[in-house]
């Protein structure tokens, strides 16, 4: 589904504001000016929540877009020219205060159009309202305190006059907050025409990035954090309030709440694929990788359970696809296949059990590594009699449905035949999906299957993809999100347990509280706000994995360190046996300080606005 009149308006440069405000027409084109900022950011790879997230590694040597990729190997970050500089535009980022004086124009305009319908105008103010939150919320995410331009400045105003301050992480996040409560009143349910308005902002969007917000403001990195204690600005005001406030948990929660309200009201739900005369007969445990996969993948205006993504589709299927026909060769640069999936990543994923497999007593965690062919038991997601690992047995079906892995049978790719599916062959030089360049190796021979669709095409004559746009927010995240917040307001309870088995049952998993009592090492976690934390906060990153969301949960949370303390492993993929393939290589050991949760501002910033602050410790 297209939204080419959306997509494609680009605001021409115009000499004046009344002309860009002459009329309806003139004044639509502004309003999706408002947007390309937000649209442009679909761009994963630009994406702190995708490239902080170590979910994802990128060959370190290779110069098309890995720059933003080597932010947590800790050499790379700076003050004299930031990656991914959002205050500025600069190196992968986008201008955001750029982006919020055009939603201050377009607000302090909105009255000239002399042909504009009430309606319209109400529906215009509350999407562009809805911009300018978002814009400050993604910025507070990255810089935490941000100078708020509520409006413009006048045309005349001294460069004294335009130097503002940056005003406390709180009130940023407050503003944003009432932008989107005033936002959220006139925007309508639901879009009604799909072909011209997909992507254009709903009332149920609006309620999801609200709770976010609020989370996010509840969130450790922000909520009485105290190692920013010392952090003022020049006239000694704190940035940061030191004194942790249950209350944003309560907020977040009930927030979470209306916008799942809102939800089952538009007939939301967790999506299920449902096969087609394309894939009949398929068996239950494939539909169930596919309901999984399709999650993701879906097409925007069939898929129940995808509330918001950005137009611009996912443009690195090329990059997460290995090869699997022989004469793939012939056209490698076209699906390169080099996103790479850290060993630390697939372990993420639970057991068939529904507990981490460090935890499960009944799964060979030690011996992982050890060797193992594919059985008869395994014979729908691992290829029979091949030789891989014991890690790749037992596993959930999240695991087999989000981890393309040597040995592991690849649903799709032109094969939508179950008894003749593909499988990935990725053991050394002269494998299919083995070395061949360092423009078309996987460094670690683990590619992250869930971002490229089943539909999608990877043969020896082109790589033809089935577009689709990654999710910003899903009802399964949403779910989570709930029970995390009344997790963190009032401790586990009946309804905590409900919504997090809501997304487990879905995936095939028994309820927390039966798989942890029957087969976990560490029952007693059930029983605790700090357990249940850790189990909600796992459940996010196994649900969400490869989405762009565990970079940023991992930085609020404050647990990046933690999961940047683990090497980021691959297999010796140059090997050709499965006892010398299988021998962990360490590709780097990223470095992470407390200093990296905040972006740091550049000179040029501190410069020409002497009110800035640099944050700590850089």
């Amino acid at each position: 589904m297209s939204c080419k009149k959306y997509l494609d308006v680009t605001p021409p440069n115009v000499g004046t504001l009344d002309y860009a405000f002459r009329n309806r027409n003139e004044a639509e084109n502004y309003l999706f000016g408002c947007y390309n900022a937000l649209q442009s950011m679909s761009n994963v790879v630009n994406d702190p929540g995708f490239v902080m997230s170590s979910e994802i590694v990128y060959p370190s040597d290779l110069e098309a877009f890995n720059v933003n990729f080597n932010i947590i190997r800790g050499n790379s970050q700076n003050v004299s020219s930031p990656l991914l500089n959002y205050w500025q535009g600069t190196n992968g980022g986008i201008n955001l205060f750029e982006a919020i004086r055009k939603c201050n124009i377009m607000l302090e305009n909105i009255d000239k159009p002399i042909d504009l319908t009430a309606n319209e105008k109400s529906r215009w103010i509350a999407e562009v309202k809805f911009l300018k939150a978002y814009y400050t919320y993604f910025l507070a995410r990255m810089y935490g305190p941000i100078p708020l331009y509520k409006t413009n400045f006048p045309i005349d105003a001294s460069s004294a006059e335009m130097q503002i301050r940056r005003e406390p992480v709180d009130s940023v996040f407050n503003y944003a907050v009432q932008l989107m409560d005033e936002s959220i009143q006139d925007l309508p349910q639901q879009i009604l025409n799909p072909t011209d308005e997909l992507g254009r902002i709903t009332k149920l969007i609006a309620l999801s990035v609200k709770a976010e917000i609020l989370a996010t403001a509840a969130s450790p990195l922000f909520n009485g954090n105290p190692d920013y204690n010392g952090f003022r600005d020049k006239d000694g005001t704190a940035l940061f309030n030191p004194t942790y406030e249950s209350k944003k948990w309560e907020n977040a929660a009930t927030a979470c709440k209306v916008a799942i309200d809102e939800a089952n009201l538009l007939g939301k739900k967790l999506y299920s694929f449902i096969p087609n005369a394309a894939v009949a007969n398929l068996k239950d445990s494939l539909t169930r990788l596919l309901t999984i996969q399709n999650a993701v993948t879906e097409k925007w205006d069939i898929n129940p359970e995808l509330i918001w993504a950005l137009n611009p589709t996912f443009g690195y299927q090329n990059l997460s696809i290995p090869r699997m026909y022989a004469d793939n060769a012939k056209i490698l640069y076209q699906a390169a296949g080099s996103f790479a999936v850290p060993i630390a990543t697939t372990e993420l994923f639970y057991t068939a059990n529904g507990v981490p497999i460090e935890e499960d007593k009944t799964w060979d965690y030690n011996g992982r590594f050890s060797i193992q062919n594919g059985d008869g038991l395994h014979k729908n997601y691992i290829r029979s009699g091949y030789s891989t690992i014991k890690a790749n047995f037992n596993r959930e079906p999240r695991y087999y449905a989000s981890i393309g892995f040597d040995g592991g049978y690849w649903f799709g790719n032109g094969v939508l035949n179950q008894a003749a599916m593909l499988s990935v062959q990725a053991k050394g030089l002269g494998s299919l999906a083995g070395p061949l360049d360092k423009w078309t190796t996987n460094v670690t021979a683990i590619w992250p299957k869930k971002l490229v669709s089943y539909l999608s095409v990877f043969n020896g004559s082109a790589f033809s993809a089935e577009p689709f746009r990654l999710p910003r927010m899903r009802l399964s995240g949403l779910y989570l999100l709930y029970a995390e917040c009344l997790n963190e307001a009032s401790g586990p309870n009946s309804t905590v347990f409900e919504y997090v088995d809501k997304v487990r049952t879905r995936a095939g998993l028994k309820g927390v509280v039966e798989s942890w009592t029957n087969f976990s090492n560490a029952p007693g976690n059930i029983a605790s706000k700090e357990g249940v934390r850790k189990i909600i906060h796992r459940e996010r990153r196994s649900e969400l994995c490869f989405e762009a969301q565990a970079g940023w949960d991992l930085r609020r949370w404050k647990e990046m360190p933690e999961a940047m303390s683990k090497p980021m492993r691959g297999w010796s993929v140059q090997q050709t046996t499965a006892a010398t393939f299988y021998q962990p290589v360490t590709q780097f050991i990223p470095a992470f300080t407390t200093r990296d949760y905040l972006w740091p501002l550049s000179d040029a910033v501190l410069l020409n606005n002497k009110k800035n602050v640099q944050n700590p410790l850089w």
